[in-house]
């Protein structure tokens, strides 16, 4: 019998059309990064562990809630369920198009007057609704809300940061690996990377449960480089279409100079690597599983970078294989 993941990956959500202009003193997003704050401070969420090893924060919907986000460095959109949109009477907006893992689908949007994650709320936000059960929760912030700054994951504190992206470090803590990076379709993707020797592309994804490579990674380690019994997993989509897949282990995955050993990964026709012009490259979407082996994780949407800081050199291995050995417990 296959195994059921949640995989939450929103890749990219393109309105069906523009949104009418806003008053210069709004701030508004429908789809696109606001511009990079320069005065803002940096402020400090507390986010949960969800059963599926991924992140909400709780966030604040014209006043109400507060709702429960998954935090989706892959979505470029935000996104709220049909039960919190007709529960709260949002108005309809225009339709959506979704490039979710799946495929290809069409959503309906709602208004959102005032959406609040920190201290200043963003208003009039036009997001895809999809139904709550797929999600996993009430809603998917996106890098639509996340896009202009820096964004911190502390996984041992449980906190999520939100730096302005002009705001620079004085202090640079001891295992920080710095990483350029590239932007592509509102995500950041990193190509100093390496599975087991071999070059490929690693394409940030906080929605996503496990890490998902594509067809031409499998074929670069087909003589080498996986290990594991082959077994047969469905993908969950956030729209609830269903996709299947080859769970398997990475040997090594190095990135930046840091190897993360014993991998779980799922090698499946995930739509993102088509997306993003990736199919015939070899690719992963990296996924919770591989970014809790770190201490923090710090994501800067604005400067293109990339920045893990990796705990005590002996500890690193073992969260990795603590995290796959609790999963397999579940199975």
């Amino acid at each position: 019998m296959a195994r059921f993941l949640i995989a939450v990956s929103l890749a990219a959500l393109t309105a069906g059309s523009p949104i009418s202009a806003q008053p210069q003193s709004a701030t508004s997003v429908a789809g696109t990064a606001a511009s990079v704050d320069k005065t803002g401070q940096t402020e400090d969420v507390r986010f949960q562990n969800e059963p599926t090893d991924r992140m909400t924060v709780p966030v604040l919907l014209s006043g109400s809630g507060p709702y429960r986000f998954l935090v989706d460095t892959g979505s470029n959109r935000t996104t709220i369920s049909r039960e919190v949109a007709t529960e709260l009477k949002f108005p309809s907006g225009d339709k959506a198009t979704l490039h979710t893992v799946a495929g290809v689908s069409v959503a309906r949007t709602a208004i959102v007057p005032s959406l609040q994650l920190t201290r200043k709320p963003i208003t009039r936000v036009e997001a895809p609704l999809l139904e709550s059960a797929n999600m996993g929760a009430d809603g998917i912030l996106g890098t639509d809300m996340l896009g202009s700054q820096r964004v911190i994951f502390d996984f041992d504190a449980q906190t999520m940061s939100i730096v302005p992206a002009s705001k620079f470090d004085r202090v640079v803590e001891p295992g920080t690996i710095v990483v350029e990076a590239r932007r592509r379709n509102g995500r950041l993707i990193v190509t100093n990377a390496r599975a087991n020797g071999k070059m490929l592309t690693v394409v940030l994804d906080t929605g996503a449960q496990i890490s998902m490579g594509n067809e031409a990674l499998r074929r670069k380690l087909q003589n080498g480089g996986l290990k594991g019994q082959l077994e047969k997993i469905d993908l969950l989509s956030v729209t609830g279409d269903i996709i299947s897949g080859d769970y398997m282990f990475l040997n090594e995955l190095e990135i930046g100079g840091v190897t993360l050993h014993n991998l779980a990964i799922v090698f499946a026709p995930v739509h993102t690597f088509k997306q993003l012009d990736l199919d015939d490259k070899p690719a992963i979407l990296l996924g919770m599983n591989a970014m809790r082996a770190f201490k923090k994780v710090s994501i800067d949407f604005a400067s293109r970078t990339l920045r893990v800081i990796v705990p005590e050199s002996s500890r690193l291995d073992v969260r990795v294989a603590q995290e796959t050995m609790a999963r397999e417990a579940g199975r």
